[in-house]
């Protein structure tokens, strides 16, 4: 089985080069068709599937680039070392007749999701077609890395270290393809090398919970910077030792205890998130971090309030730091028409008022497999659940519309840079705000 999964790799980067020089002699010169099909500057992609396709005209419809924007963009997104502060790996299709054996075999609803959450971030190890799927949707992104959630919402370690492990076994498994970067240095390598990687993020502070000392409760926090985690979330919606979530209406501030964990966050050389975590928190969290924290996938609350954002006093705390604020896709949280558009009005506000060095894109969405549908299809009876604990989300009335959605998509990424070109910014700051600031901090939580 090795042996066959290595000669599958080495025969799947053999017909990439061999594809990617066919690309580079017959390149389209024109850049709006190179857009739409996914040739970039340069000859290094090649054309989309019908998906990623159609996302990216929806996306080249809304922002109507001149030709001239659309090549400066194109070029300057190819050459640049491309970073998404916070995002997930292209996800692969489950394998639809496992999981319904599962069912079948009256499986309880953990076995079903811990089934499905291994098949998603791993099948593309070992399925061809999953990972074709895998490596088109990297190409089409144009990104060099992504800062992996590589954690699941809570700070229990057994829990924790199990999307850890889906990720270091794929990274392990795929290193020619895609590897896990320990260091900012492994992500300037793999930009180098024309690969891509992942650095890797928890949703959460690994703590044993038994609260017989500080010190008892974060032993855990080195062990996962041991195992590659460079970022950690200090809450997720709900109130913990820590702080407040985003969605607790207390809004309370940092705990004494949190306090604890920033130092040592500080010390370990791991980047504080307060993504997720309430206004108040978020603020003091920011006033007691002695390096860079970042709210790594937000938006404005300047521009719509939703409790997700960060309103301008806390962004110009993470912005004293040295951190940033990393802009998502997520159009329920960017308000207006919930587009492309809305979102690059999001990165204008935080450089216009807060500086280049402070923002970032922290997508916060994935690309999926083609197959999903298909392979979702064959399993006709999956197990109930309950609502999540974490899943505390106050009801609105907002319509995500297809369009709004599509033109966000991960595989627009090289739109995004054409986006900031039309925008007026300079190569300098994009490079900044599509990767370099991520790089900044991230060298400076290692100490660099």
């Amino acid at each position: 089985m090795r042996s066959n999964r290595r000669t599958f790799l080495q025969s799947s980067i053999a017909a990439g080069a061999a594809a990617s020089a066919s690309r580079a002699l017959s390149a389209s010169a024109d850049p709006v068709k190179r857009a739409a099909t996914g040739v970039s500057g340069g000859g290094s992609s090649r054309p989309l599937n019908p998906p990623t396709q159609h996302a990216r005209e929806v996306a080249l419809d809304l922002l109507k680039p001149t030709a001239a924007e659309l090549e400066r963009g194109l070029e300057l997104h190819a050459q640049s070392l491309v970073f998404d502060a916070y995002g997930f790996a292209p996800r692969a299709a489950v394998d639809g007749d496992a999981l319904a054996e599962l069912v079948k075999q009256r499986c309880s609803y953990i076995e079903y999701k811990d089934a499905r959450e291994d098949m998603s971030m791993t099948r593309c190890v070992t399925d061809p077609a999953e990972q074709a799927e895998f490596l088109d949707a990297w190409r089409a992104s144009g990104v060099t890395c992504i800062f992996q959630n590589a954690g699941e919402e809570g700070q229990g370690v057994m829990m924790l270290l199990k999307r850890l492990s889906r990720f270091t076994y794929m990274t392990d498994m795929m290193k020619e393809l895609c590897s896990k970067a320990a260091t900012p240095d492994d992500v300037v390598a793999a930009k180098e090398a024309g690969r891509h990687c992942l650095y890797l993020t928890g949703n959460g502070v690994p703590l044993t919970e038994q609260w017989e000392s500080v010190e008892g409760e974060l032993r855990y926090l080195r062990v996962f910077f041991e195992l590659g985690i460079r970022m950690m979330h200090l809450t997720y919606n709900r109130r913990n030792m820590i702080g407040d979530g985003c969605a607790e209406t207390a809004n309370g501030g940092l705990s004494d205890f949190g306090r604890t964990v920033i130092a040592e966050m500080n010390r370990v050389g791991v980047i504080a998130d307060c993504a997720h975590s309430g206004w108040q928190t978020s603020l003091e969290a920011a006033q007691a971090s002695t390096k860079p924290m970042v709210a790594s996938h937000s938006t404005c609350g300047g521009i719509y309030p939703h409790i997700r954002s960060k309103p301008d006093e806390i962004i110009k705390a993470i912005a004293d730091t040295g951190g940033y604020i990393g802009i998502c896709c997520i159009p329920r949280f960017l308000r207006g028409k919930g587009d492309i558009n809305a979102f690059l009005d999001h990165i204008d506000y935080v450089v216009k008022k807060f500086g280049a060095d402070h923002v970032a894109i922290g997508t916060d969405v994935a690309y999926s497999s083609q197959n999903v549908a298909e392979e979702n299809r064959k399993v006709v009876a999956a197990p109930r659940q309950r609502t999540r604990f974490g899943a505390l989300w106050p009801a609105d009335d907002y319509k995500t519309t297809p369009s709004a959605t599509q033109s966000l998509a991960w595989t627009n990424w090289p739109l995004f840079t054409v986006g900031l070109v039309q925008r007026g910014h300079s190569d300098e700051v994009i490079q900044k705000i599509i990767g370099g600031n991520v790089m900044r901090v991230a060298r400076a939580a290692m100490g660099e």
